[in-house]
């Protein structure tokens, strides 16, 4: 049996369909083939179009490519050195605004063209764009003068991809969104969730019919189609639950077509997720990164300034009064005098960016060959952001507060001493302004606006 043809809609840089490309049969070749792939955001596709075309290498990627991302420099013109696997990579991935009518007509015939070469041997997968229904994007919002969610695209986004859905009329489907669907709607009436399942069900629109497949139900196991109607919570996936070392919550949704479903032997959906008895873990993953230090921001930033300044918050954070019970409170004057004297014995001060790699062995190994590749000598955007010198002290006791605590600590638990210059520090609002992702456990939910969140996300190590 030939690959199964995949069609990715809003793509982004093409997270999704690397799962899918990954898969195997028995006898070794791909189980799906990426036909069509699309996202409308210039840098989120570069990476697709530069996915897409490694891809066409099966695994074995040019030694250029290699050399680009070990010795940097200019990135090499692909077009040229590679024009047929480039040529099919631009065929596959599109830079496109789905939703306008313009480009419309050559998508329509290109996804006709799939679904004829494959003869129904398609899925469909994307997440339709989610700033409407995070919980984040809805408070912005809130906050807008004259915010009329009916008139928003963005909540109707996802019946673009129904549309293509229909046109498709693939085997399976998957769609994904944010946790935060669940309880988004319409000017507070219709729930978005509702007409989302509704619609990918098919029960309405007269064409194909699906029936919805939760990955990891909450409530019991899902053993066939026809003893389990899932609820809507039952579609959200915990990605810690099964190996990734980050607490991802997202809603994903699998439609399988009527005519298979029907077809399909009783508890044949037992176990088709197993949760993993190995949890992966932060550490698991940075722990044996190569060490670097962090930048100095608005003032001179060299590594002799940097190392006194980092050796005076050390010293300011282990004599402070934490307001810890006393066996925690000595402990952590313990931990931060001891980080404090192997920081003063270093001889070398780490550069903000730094080659060579690394990951723990103690990493579960599934994890580990999925992010290792032994012909790469350095770790891509492995370099420091830069900090104002009293941020670096509160980063300094946040780690060390983890360390002895086991878990980031609240604004409360900060000392007075060590309270930012916000207005809102002590309202309540944002409690954690300061986190440390705690080395034994999942990271925090990694956002696409972590640029702007620089505080959130600060590193276990003292």
């Amino acid at each position: 049996m030939s690959a199964y043809s995949v069609v990715d809609i809003f793509a982004g840089p093409g997270g999704l369909a690397e799962g899918f490309s990954s898969v195997r049969r028995e006898d070794g070749n791909p189980a799906f083939r990426l036909a069509l792939s699309i996202e409308k955001e210039a840098a989120a596709h570069s990476t697709l179009q530069l996915r897409a075309f490694l891809r066409q290498f099966d695994g074995t990627f040019p030694d250029c490519y290699y050399d680009f991302i070990n010795e940097g420099g200019e990135e090499p013109d692909w077009a040229a050195l590679f024009p047929d696997q480039w040529s099919a990579a631009s065929r596959e991935a599109w830079q496109l605004e789905l939703g306008k009518e313009d480009p419309e007509f050559r998508l329509n015939a290109r996804i006709d063209e799939i679904r004829e070469e494959a003869k129904g041997n398609t899925v469909l997968i994307g997440g339709p764009p989610c700033q409407a229904y995070s919980l984040v994007g809805r408070a912005r919002n809130q906050g807008k003068e004259g915010y009329i969610a009916s008139e928003d695209k963005r909540h109707f986004l996802y019946q673009e991809y129904i549309r293509i859905l229909d046109r498709l009329r693939p085997a399976a489907f998957v769609m994904e969104n944010v946790k935060g669907m669940l309880s988004s709607s319409v000017d507070g009436e219709n729930k978005i969730i509702d007409m989302v399942l509704d619609d990918l069900r098919g029960e309405r629109r007269g064409g194909e019919r699906y029936r919805l497949i939760a990955l990891s139900p909450h409530r019991r196991r899902q053993l066939d189609l026809d003893s389990f109607e899932p609820r809507a919570s039952d579609f959200v996936i915990r990605a810690e639950d099964f190996g990734v070392p980050q607490a991802r919550h997202r809603v994903i949704v699998v439609g399988l077509r009527e005519d298979l479903a029907a077809d399909l032997p009783e508890h044949s959906l037992s176990d088709v997720m197993v949760r993993h008895n190995l949890a992966a873990t932060v550490g698991h993953v940075i722990d044996s990164m190569p060490k670097l230090r962090s930048g100095l921001s608005r003032r001179t930033d060299t590594p002799e300034e940097w190392r006194q300044v980092v050796t005076d918050a050390m010293t300011f954070v282990a004599d402070i009064e934490t307001g810890l019970p006393d066996d925690q409170h000595l402990a952590f004057a313990t931990y931060a005098m001891r980080h404090l004297t192997a920081f003063r014995a270093q001889n070398t001060v780490p550069d903000r960016s730094a080659t060579g790699t690394g990951i723990s062995g103690a990493c579960p190994r599934d994890l580990r060959d999925w992010l290792t590749d032994d012909r790469l000598k350095t770790l891509p955007n492995h370099f420091t952001r830069s900090h104002m010198t009293s941020d670096l002290a509160r980063y300094f006791y946040a780690a060390v507060f983890a360390e002895v605590v086991g878990k980031s600590p609240k604004a409360s638990d900060f000392p007075e001493e060590l309270a930012p210059r916000h207005r809102n520090w002590s309202s309540g609002k944002f409690a954690d302004r300061f986190r440390v992702q705690v080395s034994g456990g999942p990271s925090t939910t990694v956002t696409s606006h972590i640029s702007k969140d620089g505080h959130y996300f600060i590193h276990p190590d003292p």
